[in-house]
């Protein structure tokens, strides 16, 4: 472990360059059969940073980057901090509309993308005046390997701050418009920080599999970096793959979304492959539902931590589930010094055990939203001493042991002839219907209730379960607002690229089907 984490700051590319010394040869990334240790690491990173530096980019300046995970797109990413640029990541699954307008918000000054998101892009050729770069070498930009500086070059040093934007995520957008969402630099340092006392360093293998544009990827790529360990990174998620990888590269550690562990657990061959060198999987970005952890404990050696935070940083609960076998229906208790409270629709604080929205402050949060100070201030809360929280926009309550219970997001909540209904409530309950294997329940229009709530169903192979069936089995099991006034069976649901559900287009798919109630 590097002793620069002592200090009460420093960047990422300080502590690369100290592995680059310290253990030059020790492998930092493992993809798609390159290995890329410590020394060549940090090479490249100057090379990107001087070529950056040469195109005129320094401190206060934004570079996009769109693209699937691959070396280039790490070596491109780390390098611009090191130049002190910041990044901003964007979904490469997105519209042509929707990521044109993340770039232009952003104010990025150059593009790399790959061929995948140039076709995307094809509808806005002539409309998204900015110099592109293809990580891939295709004739999506100028060609990445040519663009770039000598392998000798290096790069004057850059003068970050604190404050420095490090990088800029854009919100997933399964609720609404994508927000931009800066993160400074002394953001991402208390997050190593945070992070030290997790098992990762030298020893510590860790598995990458979900694109690198979301922060939860970010949060599991970075600190293991910060702190010296090996990185085995996934170009594109597959559950067999993972396992394979996991097998032959001893994997210590991994954070996943709750679909991927299931995906991996419903594996035919799952059990065959020795997984003993796990020491924990983290997970994160979604509802994890208690019978999976129970399972996952049952059947995958290692611990089992589970995350609840924001990338806006409205403090971090941690659940050990193997420590806490009684709370698996819980997020856990926040970690210390994160402060995490809960108040009412008028914003006033709430008595311990009330449930309502929760808010946080703690060392990771966020400067604001890009260009949009009154979104920034709606999610925004002061206590009487003038502390500043952040508003999550999720519901739920803490025990009486201090744990939290989730309900739901606040804008998925249906109201049903005036009574709240939390979809994640009725999710649990069809759940543990034998033919479902997975489930998505959200609020469509209903001119006699307003709202009501139908369901999403993925049937279990071989099921031939009918919606009539699985409607009569839940009555009894949910309360008369809660019951589904329809199901639709479908073969997968619309997913974003960390795994959340992407409850909006499924109420677009429902009023587009002309269907009413």
């Amino acid at each position: 472990m590097t002793d620069l984490l002592d200090q009460d700051f420093g960047t990422l590319s300080d502590l690369l360059r100290d592995h680059a010394v310290r253990q030059p040869a020790h492998p930092a990334i493992v993809c798609d059969g390159k290995v890329l240790d410590y020394a060549a690491l940090d090479r490249w990173l100057d090379r990107m940073a001087a070529t950056l530096q040469r195109e005129g980019l320094g401190v206060g300046d934004v570079v996009a980057m769109s693209a699937a995970n691959s070396v280039a797109y790490v070596v491109a990413f780390l390098g611009a901090l090191r130049a002190g640029v910041a990044v901003a990541p964007l979904a490469p699954d997105m519209t042509a509309g929707a990521l044109a307008a993340m770039v232009i918000d952003s104010g990025a000054k150059l593009l790399l993308l790959d061929q995948g998101v140039a076709r995307a892009l094809e509808p806005l050729a002539q409309g998204l005046n900015i110099a592109r770069v293809a990580l891939d070498d295709s004739s999506a930009g100028a060609a990445w390997n040519a663009w770039l500086a000598a392998p000798d070059a290096r790069p004057e040093p850059a003068a970050v701050a604190p404050d420095s934007v490090f990088n800029i995520i854009y919100s997933s957008g399964t609720t609404g418009t994508p927000k931009g969402i800066v993160l400074p630099h002394e953001f991402r340092w208390a997050q190593f920080k945070l992070f030290r006392p997790l098992g990762y360093g030298k020893e510590a293998v860790v598995m990458v599999s979900l694109p690198l544009y979301s922060n939860m990827t970010l949060s599991s790529f970075l600190p293991p970096l910060a702190l010296g360990s090996t990185i085995v990174l996934m170009t594109k998620f597959d559950a067999g793959q993972f396992v394979r990888l996991s097998a032959r590269h001893r994997v210590t550690h991994a954070m996943m979304v709750p679909v991927q562990i299931q995906r991996i657990l419903a594996l035919p061959d799952f059990d065959k492959y020795d997984l003993s060198s796990f020491k924990a999987k983290s997970c994160a970005s979604a509802a994890f539902p208690a019978a999976l952890k129970k399972e996952t404990l049952a059947r995958w050696p290692g611990e089992l931590i589970e995350y609840y935070g924001m990338t806006e940083g409205c403090g971090v609960c941690v659940l050990d589930a193997r420590r806490h076998p009684e709370k698996l229906h819980t997020v856990g208790h926040p970690v210390a010094g994160h402060d995490m409270r809960v108040i009412d629709e008028e914003g006033r604080e709430l008595p311990p055990g009330s449930t309502g929205e929760i808010i946080g402050r703690c060392p990771t949060m966020m400067q604001g939203y890009l260009n949009q100070p009154e979104k920034t201030r709606e999610v925004e809360w002061f206590d009487a001493q003038g502390n500043r929280f952040i508003r999550s926009g999720d519901v739920g309550y803490f025990d009486e042991d201090g744990f939290l219970v989730l309900m739901d997001r606040t804008k998925d909540m249906i109201i049903s002839g005036g009574f709240n209904v939390y979809p994640s409530d009725v999710e649990a309950v069809l759940r543990e219907h034998p033919e479902v294997a997975e489930v998505s329940v959200t609020g469509v229009p209903s001119a006699r209730w307003g709202e009501s709530p139908i369901g999403f169903v993925i049937r279990r192979p071989g099921s031939n379960l009918t919606a009539q069936e699985l409607m009569t089995w839940s009555y009894p099991k949910l309360n008369k607002a809660q019951r589904l006034a329809a199901v639709q069976f479908v073969d997968e649901l619309p997913r974003n690229g960390i795994g959340k559900v992407l409850k909006r287009a499924l109420r677009d798919r429902w009023v587009a089907s002309g269907r009413t109630l």
